[in-house]
């Protein structure tokens, strides 16, 4: 088959239906990707879409196989096959990359002795059956032992000894014996990650604080595990026992202004389904000594004034 005769005649017929438009066709090899970075028609988008969407992409199409047709070729039973080229469109990420895994033990210790990797084949021949099994699972190759019809007893075995049931208990020690080996690597492989073990320490003591300070005492009364170092930085704020009478007086006017207007939203809207309700008049009461809201006003402003008196004085 002449191949250099039957491109010749493909790339004739490309160039005969060759794209013509005001900005060239961008094209990406690579990716197999054609962009168009011509403004849409607005009038062909308009009178009849689907004809405007075939419209480009016959374009598209056209052009990326005149782009095939142009590349070197490699011979093939199926035919001429086009090398692509090393693809030129950046495309974005959704994620970042993924870090490298770490190598486990056993990786390691190949590594370091050049040994190769081979994978294993899932099946195994049997030569009693004469057919294809499975190495693992049901009706494993590694059940055999277990499941044959005649065991070898060891001279010195105990009387009731069970070889099928030794058989098992070995094949369940291996599988215990892998389960624990891939948990050690996952650890080493945290450990050695991106928290060193440094900061996981330190993690964990700022969540063994921030447990400390749940309770009512800021961790006073709990008990303190060995080793465990002493909080520092927690503290609670209590306001003063003592303080001026400017301020007992804007704090009083405050809590009689707020209860006021809590009364009159009470009056207005009614009581509130389901919520506690605050009993305006009995706290006033308390805080009057029985001598009502007003009278607790003049006594604060009263104090403040004779207080100021004697100042001047």
């Amino acid at each position: 088959m002449d191949v250099s005769g039957i491109l010749a005649s493909h790339n004739a017929k490309l160039d005969s239906i060759k794209v013509e438009k005001e900005t060239p066709l961008d094209v990406d090899a690579g990716f197999l990707t054609v962009t168009d970075p011509n403004p849409i028609d607005e009038d062909s988008y308009n009178s009849n879409l689907e004809e405007h969407l075939q419209s480009l992409a016959r374009d598209g199409v056209q052009t990326l196989l005149a782009s095939l047709f142009s590349l070197p070729t490699l011979p093939s039973p199926d035919g001429p096959l086009a090398q692509l080229p090393t693809p030129k469109t950046q495309l974005p990420r959704a994620k970042p990359l993924p870090k490298p895994k770490p190598l486990t033990k056993w990786e390691q210790f190949a590594k370091a002795k050049g040994i190769q990797k081979k994978k294993r084949d899932k099946k195994v021949w049997d030569e009693e059956r004469q057919e294809w099994v499975n190495r693992w699972g049901k009706d494993g190759k590694n059940k055999q032992v277990e499941e044959q019809w005649i065991h070898e007893v060891p001279a010195n075995a105990d009387v009731d000894f069970d070889p099928r049931k030794a058989a098992r208990d070995e094949r369940k020690a291996r599988v215990a014996k892998n389960e624990k080996q891939q948990l050690a690597n996952a650890a080493r492989a945290q450990t050695s990650g991106s928290n060193s073990r440094g900061e996981r320490k330190q993690e964990i003591d700022r969540t063994l604080a921030s447990s400390r300070i749940s309770t009512a005492s800021m961790g006073k009364f709990d008990k303190k595990l060995d080793g465990e170092n002493k909080l520092r930085g927690v503290k609670r704020k209590f306001q003063p026992n003592e303080a001026s009478i400017d301020a007992e007086t804007k704090a009083s006017l405050a809590l009689l202004s707020k209860m006021e207007s809590d009364s009159k939203k009470m009056r207005r809207d009614g009581p509130v389904p389901d919520e506690s309700v605050l009993n305006v008049r009995k706290a006033v009461r308390f805080a009057s000594k029985g001598q009502g809201g007003v009278a607790l006003g003049r006594q604060a402003a009263g104090g403040k004034g004779k207080k100021a008196g004697k100042k001047r004085g």
